[in-house]
């Protein structure tokens, strides 16, 4: 099933707020996007950093299955989530 763009974005705020409750996967987050939370706060209504919160969080399994389990969501509604945001339609091929 595809999600519209304002429900992907709606799932990917819900991610980051999840991750900025993990301090050590948050760190690791900020890292990856070489980025500080300042930056993070700023962009939250981007597309685009969202999209990079459920990529950081796709790439890892234990954190998206942890995610999800609390979230009370089925592993495979953030990748569709994903999908609807831009950069979503490029294949992932790690």
């Amino acid at each position: 099933m595809a999600l519209r763009q304002d429900s992907a974005q709606t799932l990917a705020l819900q991610a980051l707020g999840w991750l900025a409750g993990q301090d050590e996967r948050f760190h690791a987050f900020l890292a990856a996007c070489g980025t500080g939370a300042a930056e993070v706060r700023a962009r939250a209504a981007d597309p685009e950093m969202l999209g990079s919160v459920l990529d950081f969080l796709l790439a890892d399994e234990a954190a998206l299955l942890q995610f999800c389990a609390e979230a009370g969501l089925p592993p495979e509604t953030p990748m569709q989530a994903r999908a609807a945001l831009p950069g979503g339609d490029v294949p992932f091929w790690t």
